[in-house]
């Protein structure tokens, strides 16, 4: 078991390599900013038992390269390892005070907050009214667009075990696949959007950057590095076990977090009839609340500066490529092609969303700049973070319209919620226990206060 963990590792690594070569080799995926984690899963993929053990089944390989033992590591990979990239979100990381965070992301987090509960609004209408009573899908799938879109293949992989306890076993390949055409879909349509804003005229041509600067400015592997004056300094030196130490911490809050609201629901509320929501919550979200408990607690008792944040990074970053590989290599593709409507009309339908979000939104909530801090949230709801500060580094790379400090600060008050947050972890056992239709009302009242709220504090109709 020992010697098959080493190489379930191992082989990922080795993918990740192939990966590279073949994302420097090949120009098209360059151009649509592909990371090289999501072209060695799907290598893992097709060299696996769905495609390459079918091709030969003959030969002696029904299970391609790999055989179960890894398989089956990696099944169990994500689950694991989504709680050290979630606890790595904001450890490191400098908190402004509210009132500052609040004067320079309110609009964006006013209308990056309507774009994620309108997705699960739009899920769950077309879920409501059109596919469960024509193909009988799981109503949980109303859930999936923000699953995927926003919360992106961490998230979806992550909920892997949360989707197989409420009986949706599907739903985690389905968010998988929902996550992967975000990512392609986002960089493609956030570029086309750029040019159309150009040939409008809603924006200049963003400024010509050398091309060298410009891979690496936009290469998703540094789309995520801190800025300089947010990193603590003279930290290099310290050691990797001191930050997975910090990492440790955070996640055992997170654990102690969600086993005292186990013990609050079933001592509490379950007499009084409430149905039981916290023994399907995953740990993740809770573990990114620890890092931010780690964080506040080393900020007044002087440790914050022992935490190097690009150490940190780099840690979460090898984490998620992990995952990543790991959820890609074990998605069931029999799933997806049983559900392919349900999948399209999801992307479809998510897609829609987004694209009206940016265009007719957008130009309303934002004062000034729509269009950089549109593709901002664009990006985000299509294809998480990663694709919105690529948007953001295309259409202004000089950063002269501060949609990328904005953007910067409104996770703050973004991701503890929506986006892999804690009502993205909880949206599905609430579908199961109460239903998609009262789910719907609270989404849509939640979007529609933001909605009018960022309308009428920031709206451009006021000028």
């Amino acid at each position: 078991m020992t010697e098959t963990m080493l190489a379930a590792i191992l082989v990922i690594g080795a993918l990740m390599l192939l990966a590279k070569w073949i994302r420097r080799r090949w120009k098209l995926l360059q151009r649509l900013f592909l990371p090289s984690s999501i072209i060695a899963g799907v290598l893992a993929l097709l060299l696996g038992p769905q495609v390459l053990g079918r091709l030969v089944p003959n030969e002696g390989m029904p299970d391609g390269l790999w055989n179960q033992d890894l398989l089956e590591l990696w099944s169990g990979m994500p689950g694991l390892l989504i709680n050290v990239v979630f606890a790595a979100l904001f450890l490191g990381k400098s908190i402004s005070p509210p009132g500052e965070i609040w004067r320079k992301a309110g609009p964006m987090v006013a209308h990056g907050q309507t774009l994620a509960w309108g997705q699960y609004v739009v899920g769950l209408t077309l879920v409501i009214l059109i596919l469960t009573p024509l193909t009988g899908v799981n109503p949980m799938a109303g859930a999936l667009i923000e699953i995927g879109f926003e919360g992106g293949h961490g998230t979806a992989a992550g909920l892997g075990d949360t989707f197989r306890e409420l009986g949706f076993a599907n739903g985690a390949d389905l968010a998988l696949g929902m996550a992967t055409v975000g990512v392609v879909g986002g960089v493609i349509l956030g570029t086309l959007l750029i040019n159309w804003a150009v040939w409008r005229g809603h924006i200049e041509r963003p400024d010509r950057v050398g091309e060298a600067e410009a891979e690496q400015m936009s290469s998703p592997e540094n789309l995520e590095r801190e800025k300089p004056e947010q990193r603590m300094k003279d930290q290099s030196i310290e050691p990797l076990s001191i930050h997975l130490g910090f990492i440790a911490v955070a996640i055992g809050l997170g654990w102690l977090l969600l086993k005292a609201l186990v013990l609050a629901e079933r001592h509490l509320l379950l007499p009084l009839g409430w149905p039981e929501l916290m023994e399907h919550i995953p740990l993740f979200p809770l573990a990114m609340i620890g890092g931010v408990i780690v964080q506040l607690i080393g900020l007044k008792a002087g440790y914050a500066a022992l935490i190097d944040r690009e150490l940190i990074n780099r840690i979460g970053g090898v984490a998620l490529d992990l995952l990543i590989v790991a959820a890609l290599a074990t998605l069931s593709l029999a799933v997806l092609g049983d559900n392919l409507w349900v999948l399209l009309s999801l992307v479809v339908a998510g897609v829609a969303w987004n694209l009206f979000g940016f265009l007719v939104l957008a130009r309303l909530m934002f004062p000034r700049d729509w269009v950089a801090n549109g593709l901002a949230n664009f990006g985000q709801g299509m294809g998480m973070t990663v694709i919105g500060l690529l948007l953001v580094r295309m259409v202004d790379p000089r950063g002269r319209t501060g949609a990328m400090e904005a953007f910067g600060y409104k996770q703050l008050l973004f991701e503890p919620v929506v986006g892999g947050g804690l009502f993205t972890a909880a949206s599905l056992p609430l579908i199961y226990q109460f239903g998609p239709v009262p789910v719907l009302i609270g989404t849509a009242t939640v979007m529609l206060a933001w909605l009018i709220f960022g309308l009428w504090q920031f709206g451009n109709f006021r000028r």
